[in-house]
């Protein structure tokens, strides 16, 4: 059985966790929309470019299921559901913010190529 040389780093299993979560495909946009307040379905999927209402469907899910986002029900005619974070799922907003700081500074738009500058949106 092989044994770690002394100087490996390991992965934290909840970072590991954590950063799978949040990095899944449409995960950071869902979370990124409902950082300013909740929504429900349709304003979701029209706030994500290109992403399926299945793909909605199962981010919203697991995003429940991780208890990172409750689904609100309002008894009316017809029902109404909406989406909104949890309390650890607000947590998330000084990462996001990071994460926006981080993008804005370094990464450039796809479409714009290396002399294109990206508008800043909060």
């Amino acid at each position: 059985m092989k044994r770690p040389a002394p100087d490996a780093v390991a992965v934290c299993d909840r970072f590991h966790h954590a950063i799978e979560l949040i990095g899944r495909r449409w995960t950071g946009a869902v979370i990124f929309i409902l950082l300013r307040s909740r929504r429900r379905f349709a304003d979701l999927r029209a706030g994500i470019p290109d992403i399926t209402d299945r793909m909605l469907s199962d981010r919203l899910r697991e995003l429940e299921q991780e208890g990172v986002l409750e689904r609100i029900v309002t008894p009316e005619t017809p029902v109404r559901i909406e989406y909104a974070l949890t309390r650890k799922g607000r947590a998330l907003a000084s990462a996001f913010q990071a994460i926006g700081d981080w993008a804005h500074k370094w990464d450039e738009p796809a479409n714009s190529g290396r002399s294109g500058k990206s508008k800043r949106v909060r």
